[in-house]
């Protein structure tokens, strides 16, 4: 957390510090809007600071100037390319995400001015919050094409992010050699890089497109990084679609992230019917908004086609 002490104004720090420690390690989301309650959110719910108080601290503009101040090291110039895109991340892997008025330029988004609201994000690496999985996720020592849906907020990151790990490493007590493992990530949350750096444990056969669009990175590794497996985050184009075929057929696992509430949803969307109707995944992982990769029991169920295997959460 030292790392987003860093982003927070003197006040703000203090009324973070302030709070329970069993509650502060549980922290997942510090909302700072100009003119409003200071907040905190955790997978329990939401406070405003401070802790337990009924007069809630209002953040001021000279709080917002501070972390704007703090994340653009003193030059909102040098953040042009985050404005455009609408966070900012930090070292450590936590991400802020920027609101405020909004400057386009025929009519694309060209930054954000004026901000008035932050969300840091923050992160955390749960390493072992894949191997629940292993069993479907690896069979007879190989990696198996996998699709993992589920709403906002219930752990596909995560998930993500621990297969990249156990796929590189290796897990010998598994039968699982070491791969190459390629991760496109275009909103930085995945491998959390800065300056290039990943801020996250993935071991010494992880190679990373940070900040690149999926299928152009999904092709970019192909070409010119030779990997068995390809992590990527939130599908959503066609050109995703494009290219997650293009992956398979080239003989690469792919193992990918849909925002969804479940597989039905997901096949119902025009822009990614052509992966199921291919039947490119083997098998589907479904996360709940009840329960998260670190605290939820498994329940396997098998439909008719017998390679739309369904791990579900409940």
């Amino acid at each position: 957390m030292k790392e987003v002490f860093d982003v927070l104004p003197g006040t703000l720090k203090d009324l973070v510090t302030a709070i329970p420690e069993q509650v502060r390690k549980k922290i997942e989301e510090i909302r700072i809007r100009i003119g409003r309650p200071l907040e905190i959110l955790t997978a329990e719910g939401s406070w405003l600071l401070p802790y337990g108080s009924t007069c809630p601290y209002v953040v001021t503009a000279e709080d917002g100037a501070f972390v704007m101040s703090y994340l653009s090291g003193h030059s909102v110039y040098r953040l042009e390319e985050e404005l455009k895109r609408g966070y900012i991340t930090i070292p450590g892997g936590h991400r802020v995400g920027l609101a405020g008025r909004v400057v386009t330029e025929k009519g694309m988004v060209k930054g954000i001015r004026d901000i008035g609201s932050f969300n840091i994000r923050i992160a955390r690496q749960s390493k072992g919050a894949a191997l629940p999985y292993l069993g479907r996720l690896a069979v007879n020592g190989s990696w198996v094409h996998t699709l993992i849906t589920g709403p906002p907020k219930t752990g596909k990151t995560t998930l993500l992010r621990d297969i990249a790990r156990i796929a590189s490493q290796g897990l010998p007590e598994r039968n699982l050699a070491p791969q190459t493992v390629g991760i496109v990530d275009e909103r930085s949350e995945l491998a959390g890089c800065v300056m290039g750096v990943p801020q996250h444990e993935f071991g010494n056969r992880v190679d990373i497109l940070d900040r690149c669009p999926k299928a152009e990175g999904m092709m970019m590794l192909i070409r010119s990084m030779s990997p068995d497996i390809i992590v990527v985050d939130e599908l959503g184009r066609p050109e995703d679609a494009e290219a997650v075929m293009e992956a398979v057929h080239a003989g690469v696992t792919v193992i990918a992230s849909v925002h969804g509430s479940d597989v039905q949803d997901v096949k119902g969307r025009p822009t990614l019917r052509a992966l199921f109707e291919q039947k490119a995944f083997v098998q589907y992982i479904e996360l709940t908004k009840f329960s998260r990769t670190d605290r939820g029991s498994i329940q396997q169920k098998r439909p008719a086609d017998p390679r739309e295997l369904k791990v579900r959460m409940k």
